[in-house]
């Protein structure tokens, strides 16, 4: 049982809770509606994902597949750049670079920049959507 004190609201009747165990799940009116994987990325992952849906109108697939950023070390590594994959545009690397961010880029749909699973009740519709990282091993179904 989740205890109030450690649920915080986001934004829109979006709210979120770090479980004691396991990953990070962020809930909309007491419903599961996303959760990723990323270490150090879980965060970013998480404010990226709530953004793209709530702020922009992403269906949770086009959130979770959207190219994925990490600032910052992730698995054991040591360096601090932003790491950007492949499909983000060289001219958004290249005006980072101009401006003094060390950016390092990967090949498109890297696994070591988090991958997150969703589902989310479409409040006009009343349907599940579900959504599955390509970057890791799960699946929607249904």
């Amino acid at each position: 049982m989740v205890e109030p004190a450690v649920i915080a609201g986001i934004t829109d009747g979006v709210m979120g809770h770090l479980a004691q165990f396991g990953s990070p799940q962020v809930f909309t009116k007491e419903r599961p509606f996303l959760s990723s994987m990323g270490g150090e990325g879980q965060p970013q992952t998480h404010a990226a994902m709530v953004s793209r849906i709530v702020d922009f109108g992403y269906d949770v697939q086009q959130a979770i597949e959207a190219p994925h950023w990490l600032m910052g070390r992730t698995w054991g590594t040591k360096v601090q750049d932003l790491t950007l994959e492949g499909r983000i545009s060289d001219l958004v690397a290249n005006e980072l670079k101009r401006r003094g961010q060390p950016v390092k880029p990967v090949e498109d749909w890297n696994d070591n920049m988090g991958h997150a699973q969703a589902i989310r009740l479409n409040p006009q519709t009343g349907f599940l959507e579900g959504g599955a990282d390509p970057r890791g091993d799960g699946s929607a179904i249904g």
